[in-house]
Order: structure tokens, then sequence, then C-alpha cells
């Protein structure tokens, strides 16, 4: 019996009259985008606003990073490009990794020593990207890996690369095609700034109305609401622990244009939240997704009658930091025991 398999289309053809991509660049795919737009109706009631979940988690690799980085290899490959390269706190390199594993591309990532999440670590080495460990943070990392660029022949796929971007874009156009316009508010993390900046670039080009932009950066690591880069962040939050975003200047063009704001959360509003989204909605994201919500139960949006929470990734991607929160009960094996435990 041959199986039915129901047809996906790739992102960039999707979307592709909106993309700057050659009509015959080829498509390095593994079926990102489409992600589900989840009502949050517990959510909503808390805070009082109609409130739904943009779970950009469901991604191939986990993480948003996925849309920027289909456009971006295509790109790198359709140029004849062999390898490509990033500086990343950990979603961007597993990401760099998967697609270049599809391209038949080499790969080399360079992550901070012991400021990765594992679980975007193991993505990274099982992909077969070169990952190399650097003592220093994310935004020395960066700066060496420009360096590189300039030196050897590898494609930078960063933010700061404008193919990434064009990819980031289209969930903007997702959320417009599922709601039939934009929503009055969308909540957001802030790290490198690129998603922010693709987020509105991408309700400029779609036409259907612009949300006001609310970002949230973790407090060890906010140097676009202190308005001075932060030489050693510190969140939990490691994959928005950046102290001198790339697209800083862009990010807030973007929410001074949308009338929107920047804030600062705690690292104990972030798991609080993200505890609360997973044991409520069911909705388990990494602790930057859920610094967002975070922003939200804290302020809510005012005048608005919609809001969109952009969930940036899966909380698979860092169990350590939700486990490290918890108890697990232990008993003996017999029923008396496990009836206590399960009754409490």
């Amino acid at each position: 019996m041959t199986p039915v398999v129901q047809e996906r289309v790739p992102l960039i053809e999707r979307y592709r009259d909106r993309l700057p991509l050659d009509p015959d660049a080829p498509v390095v795919s593994l079926m990102e985008g489409s992600t589900p737009l989840l009502h949050a109706p517990r959510l909503s009631e808390r805070i009082g606003v109609e409130t739904h979940l943009k779970v950009e988690g469901m991604n191939p690799t986990g993480s948003f990073k996925d849309r920027g980085m289909t456009v971006t290899v295509s790109w790198a490959k359709g140029q004849g490009a062999e390898a490509i390269i990033c500086a990343s706190t950990g979603n961007t390199a597993a990401s760099a990794a998967a697609y270049a594993a599809r391209a038949g591309m080499r790969g080399a990532v360079i992550v901070p020593e012991g400021k990765i999440a594992r679980g975007k670590l193991a993505q990274a080495v099982m992909h077969g990207a070169r990952v190399i460990s650097l003592r220093g943070n994310f935004d020395q990392a960066l700066e060496l890996v420009k360096q590189i660029v300039e030196r050897q022949p590898v494609e930078l796929v960063n933010s700061i690369n404008p193919y990434r971007i064009e990819g980031q874009k289209t969930a903007a156009f997702e959320v417009c095609d599922d709601l039939g316009a934009a929503p009055d508010a969308l909540a957001i993390p802030v790290g490198n700034a690129g998603n922010v900046t693709a987020w509105w670039k991408g309700f400029v080009e779609y036409g259907q109305g612009r949300p006001v932009l609310y970002g949230f950066q973790a407090e060890g690591a906010a140097p676009i609401v202190l308005g001075h880069a932060v030489e050693k962040p510190e969140t939990v939050a490691s994959a928005i622990r950046i102290g001198n975003p790339a697209r800083w200047k862009e990010a807030e063009a973007a929410l001074d244009e949308s009338g929107g704001s920047i804030a600062a959360v705690s690292d104990e509003e972030i798991l609080d939240a993200q505890r609360w989204l997973a044991s409520t909605e069911g909705v388990f994201c990494e602790p930057a997704s859920a610094a967002c919500v975070a922003g939200v139960l804290k302020s809510p949006p005012r005048d608005a009658a919609l809001l969109v929470c952009v969930l940036t990734g899966h909380g698979l991607k860092d169990p350590e930091t939700a486990l490290e929160a918890v108890e697990v009960t232990v008993c003996d094996p017999d029923y008396a025991a496990v009836e206590r435990a399960v009754l409490g």
C-alpha cells in the first residue's frame, strides 16, 4: 500500500515573490515555517487581552532561526559557497549546522564556552558542524567571525546577513494570513535584535496593518533598555544573553515607528512565566521565549484588543534549566507507595 503523504510547501516557495532570491536559486529546506498560531485562553484571561502564541519552536530545529537560515543558505549555495559560519548562543548554531548538512556544505559555529544550552550544542554537533567553544562571550565571538569571513572563502549566516532578516520576516506574513490582518500588538524577546527587526519589516511589507511592538530583554542582558552595551551579559535565558546587539539601531527604529517600547524582566520573572505557560497552556518554551510572556504578565499592553506573543524556541532546547526548578517524586515499587505518591 502506497502511503499518502500530505504535501507541504517550503517557506521559500510559499513566499518566493516576496523574497530576494533568483528564480533559479536552489531551495535548501527542512520544511520550515507554517508554525502554529495558538490561542491562549488562560493568558488572555489573566492579562485582559485576547492573546495568541506564535509557536516558533515547531520549526525543524526547534527555533525561529530556521526561517532565516533556509533563505540564507539557499542564497549562499546559489552563489557557489561551500562553507558557512556563525557565532551563536545556541539556536543559530543548531540551525546553521542542520541547513549546512542539508545543503551538503561545511558548517562551523563559534559558541561561548559554558554559556550554551546543552540541547542546542548537541544539535550542532550531531549535524556535523565544526564547533569551537570560545573562552569569551557572544559579542566577542561575532567580532571574530566577521574577521574570518573577511579573510576566508566562507559565508556568514548570522543575522547581520540581510538574507536572514528576509527569511525571518515571513513569520509576520503568516500571522497576517492566519488572522486576516496584523494584530494590535506583538510581544517579542530581544537578544541580537534581528528578529524584532525582521517582524517589523514583514508587517510593513505585507500591508495588512502594523502592530505596536513590545520588546523584552533580560535584566542582566538589557543593553537597549539601558542605552549602552553590557560587557558581561548574564541571564538564565541563554538565547538572549547578548550585550551588544548587531541590529540595535534597526530594532530601536522598529520599536519607535510602531509606537512601542522595550523593557527588561528578571530571571525569576522569566522562569515563573515559563513554568506558568507550560502548566496552564500546555506550551513548553525555552526561557528566552518566556521573556515576552513575563513582560506582558508584568505590564499588559494598553489599548490592544488582540496580542500575539512570539515564542522563539522550544523548551527542550534547554531542559536542564527547567529541571533545576522542579522536584521529581521518588517511591518504592509497590502499590501503596505509588498510590500515596500519585494522590499526594
